[in-house]
């Protein structure tokens, strides 16, 4: 057999065995399956930003305490752009992207997020107590893995518990100011109100004056004649 011959039945053979390129109704049914899973991410993504805990905007943009600014930044823009009411049919679109913008400007807020890391500090101290573990161990420490629930999930839960309890106690303290605040506008509105009685009274006094005063010479003038009439004495 020639050489010729032996490439050309070589060619043959890989022709026959190689995989065959794909339709064109292929290629539009993958891209159909694509668009189809990213709007499901999507709108997966938008569920588990509205069932997310609403105090807590690390759970809200999904990441740890840890982050840095620029994590908080970067993570902000992924999930922003991502779940875009624009991009996304789900209904409640436009609530979970106002939750992440709510999320990103808390923590872009040095005092805001210094009092949420607070309280979420004191919540990992005491759940770490209560299982009897020092309080400042990683959370890659091995005592901390296999844990049941898994320690990531009681962690959550009793900062949710702390969270919860701040929210209360600053809402009490607004009801209190804005009770203490309507009382003291009462007080003002009486003390007004008792100036303006006081400033009425005065001004009838003084319009009655005249009155008064013709008032009083009437009658010391007709006391006057009384004293002088004499008095007829019988007998």
């Amino acid at each position: 057999m020639s050489k010729q011959a032996s490439s050309s039945s070589t060619t043959a053979n890989s022709s026959s065995t190689s995989t065959p390129a794909p339709s064109a109704n292929d290629v539009d049914i993958e891209k159909l399956l694509s668009r189809e899973a990213n709007a499901f991410q999507r709108e997966m993504e938008v569920e588990r930003i509205l069932k997310a805990f609403k105090l807590n905007p690390y759970e809200i943009l999904d990441i740890t305490e840890d982050a840095t600014p620029e994590d908080v930044k970067k993570k902000y823009r992924q999930l922003s752009l991502f779940i875009h009411p624009d991009k996304t049919p789900h209904a409640r679109a436009p609530d979970a992207f106002d939750l992440l913008k709510k999320a990103e400007s808390e923590l872009s807020d040095k005092t805001k997020r210094e009092e949420l890391d607070a309280i979420i500090i004191q919540a990992r101290a005491t759940l770490l107590k209560s299982l009897s573990l020092p309080t400042g161990i990683p959370n890659s420490d091995p005592r901390l893995k296999g844990l049941t629930p898994p320690w990531r999930q009681q962690f959550l839960l009793k900062a949710k518990e702390l969270l919860i309890d701040e929210e209360v106690r600053r809402r009490k303290a607004v009801k209190m100011n804005l009770a203490n605040e309507g009382l003291e506008a009462r007080k003002k509105e009486e003390e007004v109100s008792a100036k303006k009685r006081k400033a009425e009274e005065d001004a009838h006094w003084e319009e009655n004056r005249d009155h008064r005063v013709d008032s009083w010479r009437s009658f010391a003038s007709t006391s006057k004649k009384k004293k002088k009439t004499k008095v007829a004495v019988l007998g």
